[in-house]
């Protein structure tokens, strides 16, 4: 494709429907599209500040807005099917349409199996495979009259490998059922050139998550901040829909593809060595 006609290297005026968009991952691929004047739904449950979790779907809106963007709160779990509807609904009244999709809320609760209480078992897989399953659905007419469709979950590779199930399986599962569904709609929607792909980091990155769950202040020092997610993600969603579909990336590999070689702007702690994530494929273990 000629670059000089190409009006996909940019997000400006486009809209992404973004999950989990108040905090972390999903705020930070919410204000690298802003920096493009892009329109952003920010779609998550807080309302109300959280005693142990930063922002809301007001501040993060407040934050789009600051950084170029438009934005429109949706207050929702994406667990309900009438909650996802209605922020869909707001999202097109307030926008004209959808063009992207980010797959970002997930549940996270890391025990074997005789650990794990069916309530966090439920949890995990109505946020991550179900919730992920619902707005693909929820958006899919709406996707279908975007130029440039893309949807992007942020999942890991699908590897098959016992240790990643072993110690958590109830998590895995969940967050692979988030994969099978790019495996799935990547083939199936793309008639309709729909782009579908997933997204998945090579280290720990520093959210509420890993702070609260995977070693506090210690994990922190040694994860990345969450825009080299977002600096991916975007190289993703600026790509032709109709050429680029159905990938497992990993956020360092695919942003050396595109051509960075230097990584260190990411760190929270300069010189630190970064700790590598759960789901990397064996053959992709530095």
């Amino acid at each position: 494709m000629n670059d000089a006609n190409d009006t996909t290297k940019t997000l400006q005026g486009k809209t992404l429907f973004i999950t989990g968009a108040s905090r972390g991952i999903g705020l930070a691929i919410a204000l690298r599209a802003a920096r493009d004047g892009a329109n952003i739904a920010v779609v998550a449950k807080t309302a109300e500040p959280h005693p142990r979790l930063p922002g809301t779907v007001f501040t993060a809106c407040a934050e789009i807005e600051k950084a170029g963007g438009k934005a429109v709160p949706c207050v929702a779990d994406i667990r309900h099917d009438d909650q996802v509807a209605e922020a869909v609904r707001k999202t097109v009244q307030t926008f004209g349409g959808i063009d992207v999709l980010v797959n970002n809320a997930s549940a996270i609760h890391l025990t074997p199996t005789p650990a794990t209480p069916m309530k966090r078992f439920d949890l995990m897989h109505q946020v991550n495979t179900r919730g992920t399953y619902l707005c693909s659905q929820a958006c899919h007419p709406h996707l279908v009259r975007s130029k440039n469709p893309h949807i992007l979950n942020i999942s890991p590779p699908l590897t098959f490998e016992p240790r990643w199930f072993a110690p958590h399986l109830a998590y895995t599962i969940a967050k692979y059922g988030m994969s099978l569904c790019v495996l799935g709609m990547a083939e199936e929607f793309k008639s309709a050139g729909i782009a579908v792909n997933a997204l998945w980091p090579r280290t720990i990155i520093a959210t509420a998550a890993v702070q609260n769950l995977l070693g506090g202040e210690e994990a922190i020092r040694r994860a990345r901040r969450p825009e080299i997610v977002s600096d991916a993600a975007h190289a993703i969603l600026t790509k032709p829909s109709r050429e680029f579909t159905g990938r497992f990336l990993i956020d360092e590999d695919f942003l050396r593809e595109e051509g960075m070689t230097d990584f260190s702007s990411y760190l929270m702690v300069p010189g630190a060595e970064p700790m590598e994530d759960f789901f990397l494929p064996e053959d992709s273990v530095d």
